[in-house]
């Protein structure tokens, strides 16, 4: 199905139009077929001659609804600009027109009407609107003179609106899915209904989504889908179509609602934009109604020139890259300008000249995004968070873009800069503290994240920290000439200064190897001067490994242990333990634990155990 909405001044035939070419009433209220003017979005559909399937969106010409028609244009790839010939162009002509510019719209037919009632004037009238839109997306496209009274023109239009439609590039059925909602209502028996024009994506039965609203953002499940008043099992772009969801009362979404696929889109409320058109961003005011697809949100303004200006907007919204805006003064019935979205994920500004140094810095940037930046900016960022933002990633990526890991961007010279942190942090610490092993690797991480830019560590949803971030920091630490040894970070070969405690440390280590299992007490260590510090010191170099209760044997030990405790009869006692291997309920019962919370043995009750692993 291809969707076309309608434009034009009120008044000048766009619903009759839309009747003749349908056979349907695209008004829907009583109130607007009494009074003959259209109000509210109307839906529309037929089947041309050639078998394409075309749905309108009629929209309100009448400038007091330029917020419904705005709603109506905004999420439609392909317009229908109606001028009466017995009219001209109007002052709602100029603002249907400028919204059309702002939101970006390059695909559409103009239809001259009523040219029964002033078949003098149409040539005067093809002119002038070749003149109002010369310089527009619209100025080339085709005009078609009709009577939506006596059916004249009526083929042509259909022919040539074909040959437009047939011409508009086909919307990706496996895009990630943003659904802007212009109605929603309850069905008995049904539940709650929306609908709306389906651009890109594709919508199946029982889908999961995501329902940004006014104010919350919920789970939903699809229960049933209608597209021309047909169930069906899914619905590709574009299309219109209603989304029966389950369990979601209708009073909880309304127009300006998304439905979008989860996980795959930032929600944002703040956005920096240039001007596309119209007013200069500068011009003094502050507040403005931001609009895009059947979305219309508050924004503060604060601008950065006349062409660049950040939007702080009262509720998030499912934003990216290159998204059109059309900006409207709250006071005003005219469209104030058009703006393209430059970045959803903005810096602060908190120190002075901020404001200066992003003003040239949008002022360089293009339309589509710039990937050096974000990259730049954030020293590293995963490849999904900026398909997120709407970029699209280069399969050759710029000189200073490497992918160390796979799924982050990282900009090289940060990447340089972090290598050189880690380096002399390690370095710095070691020469402070001899008598460590290394530096504990979670203390490296935190001296990153110092840095500026800050090592990122975890994911945009704010989840626990990434794999890959995980695995960026072992590059990081790789890159700075240095290993991780049980946690600890220190250049290769590097042992622990032991200082007058090494001959201590060298008799238990003899002691040991004599007999593995008869740890030193107590009293025994002190004597060697082997405290807390000095223990620990000698087990991060792999030297000796402490138990529980003041127990220390060699790292040897539990191996050593298993070879004896795997011939007992299974399962066995912790007395059948302590007699196989020859020592006291001080050690084997900590070194028991020990092989327990490796997954050597396993507790059957509270007085056997069984090996598990040999």
């Amino acid at each position: 199905m291809d969707v076309v909405a309608t434009a034009g001044h009120v008044d000048h035939g766009k619903s009759t139009l839309v009747r003749a070419l349908t056979g349907m009433e695209p008004d829907r209220w009583a109130e607007e077929r009494k009074r003959g003017l259209t109000i509210d979005l109307g839906f529309a559909w037929t089947t041309l001659p050639s078998g394409r399937e075309l749905a309108f969106v009629d929209v309100p010409g009448h400038e007091r609804f330029l917020a419904n028609m705005l709603a109506g244009v905004g999420p439609a790839p392909v317009v229908c600009f109606v001028i009466a010939a017995d009219k001209g162009w109007q002052a709602q002509s100029s603002d249907h027109r400028d919204a059309i510019i702002a939101l970006g719209i390059t695909r559409g037919i103009i239809v001259i009407t009523r040219a029964d009632l002033a078949p003098e004037t149409v040539d005067t009238t093809s002119a002038q609107v070749r003149g109002q839109l010369r310089g527009t997306p619209l100025e080339d496209a085709p005009i078609v003179v009709v009577s939506g009274t006596t059916g004249e023109g009526l083929d042509e239009l259909v022919d040539r609106l074909d040959a437009v439609l047939a011409g508009t590039a086909a919307p990706d059925p496996s895009a990630r899915l943003r659904l802007w909602v212009d109605r929603a209502f309850s069905i008995t028996g049904s539940g709650t209904v929306v609908t709306g024009t389906l651009t890109a994506g594709t919508l199946h039965r029982d889908q999961q989504l995501q329902l940004v609203g006014e104010t919350a953002t919920r789970k939903v499940s699809v229960r049933g889908l209608q597209s021309r008043n047909s169930s069906v099992e899914s619905v590709a772009p574009t299309a219109r179509v209603a989304v029966n969801l389950r369990d979601l009362p209708a009073e909880d979404v309304h127009r300006g609602a998304a439905l979008i696929t989860p996980g795959t889109w930032p929600l944002v409320d703040v956005v920096d934009v240039r001007r596309s058109m119209g007013e200069d961003l500068d011009s003094g005011i502050r507040q403005l109604m931001l609009h895009i697809g059947t979305a219309a949100v508050p924004a503060h303004v604060r601008p950065f020139g006349a062409d660049h200006a950040r939007l702080i907007l009262d509720r998030a919204l499912p934003l990216q890259v290159t998204d059109r805006l059309v900006l409207r003064s709250p006071g005003s019935r005219n469209v104030f300008a058009g703006a393209i979205v430059l970045d959803v994920d903005p810096p602060e500004l908190t120190r002075r000249g901020d404001g200066a140094r992003r003003a040239a810095e949008l002022a360089g940037r293009p339309e589509t995004g710039d990937i050096l930046a974000e990259v730049a900016r954030r020293g590293a960022v995963e490849r999904k968070r900026l398909v997120g933002f709407g970029l699209s990633v280069p399969e050759v990526l710029p000189e200073d873009v490497v992918e160390p890991v796979a799924g982050w961007l990282v900009h090289r010279p940060t990447l340089e800069t972090w290598i050189t942190a880690a380096r002399d942090f390690v370095t710095t610490t070691l020469e402070a503290q001899p008598l460590t092993a290394g530096v504990p690797e979670k203390a490296v991480a935190e001296e990153l994240r110092r840095a500026q830019p800050p090592l990122p560590v975890s994911t945009p949803s704010g989840g626990p920290t990434a794999r890959p971030a995980a695995d960026l920091g072992a590059v990081i630490i790789a890159g700075a000439g240095l290993e991780i040894v049980r946690g600890m970070v220190r250049p290769p070969g590097h042992a622990a200064d032991l200082g007058p405690a090494e001959a201590g440390v060298a008799e238990v280590e003899r002691r040991l190897a004599a007999n593995p299992f008869a740890a030193p007490e107590a009293d025994d260590l002190r004597q060697l001067g082997l405290g807390v510090r000095e223990l620990a010191v000698a087990e991060g170099a792999g030297r000796l490994l402490r138990l529980g209760d003041g127990v220390v044997v060699s790292p040897r030990t539990p191996a050593q242990a298993m070879r004896l405790l795997a011939g007992l009869d299974q399962p066995f006692t912790t007395s059948e333990a302590r007699q196989a291997l020859g020592t006291t309920r001080r050690v084997v019962i900590p070194l028991l634990e020990h092989l327990d919370s490796r997954g050597w043995t396993r507790r059957i009750d509270n007085t056997r155990r069984k090996v598990v692993r040999q």
